[in-house]
């Protein structure tokens, strides 16, 4: 209701506005117009003049941008590439901006040196090969030198030696959740397959290959510092996307095929919090969030929890309405630590066999309520025989 109010107060302004103006050509019966429709000297400066308010506030709003959301850009990469693609980003970034003012600021300042003058006639010419060679030579020779440098980057980023020493984890992305599966002591993942999902193999992970028997399927997502990890990742349903911010590394999941990638943990998630511009952020992040939980209480509302920053594994794809939601939570150990915590892990074969198990009644134990119905059912229906052969027998009398 509150909606088709304001559309009628906006539209009977329109009337308003449009019957004002009506008026106001009423009021200059008689007086001296220009109709030509041709610019004169004064429309040509006041449009020149407009031109470098506009320039002026793309520069105010552009610095204004940077000092105001600067501070939210990721700060400290956390894998050994990181480096790498930040200082790309940066490169790319400051090369586009430093463009972008030399070229904005040329452009309107002859766009106002040229504005139209009734004494002055516009030079024509048809072309210019010096112009039109300095002009595509000059961003051919920025742009090829940046993709360059930009496929260096990737292939060192993608590069993994088969000879390397990784740790071979399984990324499985589905609508709406991540799940991590280890290649186990052999270092080798097993086959998988859609197809062979059923209860605890959630993965379809192939349980005849012999390289499965030691996999192991967790939910949340352990990698060690120092140690190179081998991502290969699938997808059940849709496209997802694997997306470590802090790691500066994102990968598609595609249905139907395997990707990969590769990185280099530098900091522990101990460690990651430690650091000043992280603590900075946690305090700021956590008194906003004070603040809030004092007007939610104030409501009899519930007060939010401290937030503690970890590393996460999100998706990068709108991959259904709960694709906000897809996250898991990564944690960087000590590799002492890591190996600790894989160690205490069961294995997926493991998982089926107790699953399997589960599902067999133990030798000798009492009956279950299914078979104590069962032999009720049976008790009665001997009664209710019994009972009809020695009607019969009297009626035979």
């Amino acid at each position: 209701m509150t909606s088709l109010l304001v559309i009628i107060v906006l539209v009977l302004l329109a009337i308003a506005l449009w019957q004002l103006t009506k008026i106001f050509d009423l009021t200059q019966v008689g007086s001296t117009t220009d109709d030509s429709q041709i610019a004169s000297d004064n429309d040509n400066n006041i449009q020149g003049y407009i031109l470098f308010g506009f320039l002026a506030f793309i520069y105010i709003f552009t610095i204004y941008g940077l000092l105001k959301w600067g501070n939210l850009a990721l700060h400290t990469p956390a894998s050994e590439h990181g480096l790498l693609v930040d200082n790309l980003m940066n490169i790319t970034w400051v090369l586009i901006f430093t463009v972008q003012v030399i070229t904005q600021g040329l452009l309107y300042w002859f766009s106002f040196k040229n504005r139209g003058h009734k004494d002055r006639k516009a030079l024509f010419f048809a072309d210019s090969n010096k112009l039109e060679a300095i002009w595509s030579i000059i961003p051919s020779v920025v742009l090829a030198c940046l993709i360059l440098y930009g496929l260096y980057a990737w292939n060192n980023i993608m590069f993994v030696d088969k000879d390397e020493d990784v740790i071979e984890i399984e990324l499985y992305a589905q609508q709406f959740k991540w799940t991590a599966r280890y290649a186990g002591a052999d270092n080798t993942l097993g086959k998988a397959n859609v197809r062979l999902i059923e209860g605890v193999n959630t993965l379809g992970v192939d349980m005849s290959d012999k390289n499965s028997e030691d996999d192991i399927v967790v939910s949340e997502l352990h990698i060690p510092k120092g140690k190179k990890v081998h991502f290969k990742m699938r997808s059940q349903d849709v496209l997802h996307s694997a997306y470590f911010p802090h790691f500066r590394a994102q990968m598609n999941c595609v249905p139907g095929m395997v990707t990969e990638f590769a990185f280099v943990p530098t900091y522990t998630t101990a460690e990651y919090r430690e650091l000043p511009f992280m603590v900075e952020k946690v305090a700021k992040i956590n008194k906003l969030r004070a603040e809030k939980s004092v007007e939610l209480v104030a409501k009899g509302g519930t007060a939010l929890d401290p937030y503690t920053f970890d590393y996460l594994l999100l998706c990068n794809k709108i991959c259904g309405a709960s694709h906000y939601n897809m996250q898991m939570k990564v944690v960087v150990d000590t590799p002492e630590d890591y190996k600790k915590w894989l160690s205490e892990k069961t294995t997926l074969a493991q998982d089926i066999k107790a699953a399997a198990a589960a599902e067999k009644p133990a030798e000798g134990a009492a009956p279950t309520g299914d078979s104590t119905a069962k032999k009720v059912e049976d008790t009665v229906k001997a009664v209710v025989d019994t009972v009809k052969a020695a009607v019969a027998k009297v009626a035979m009398k």
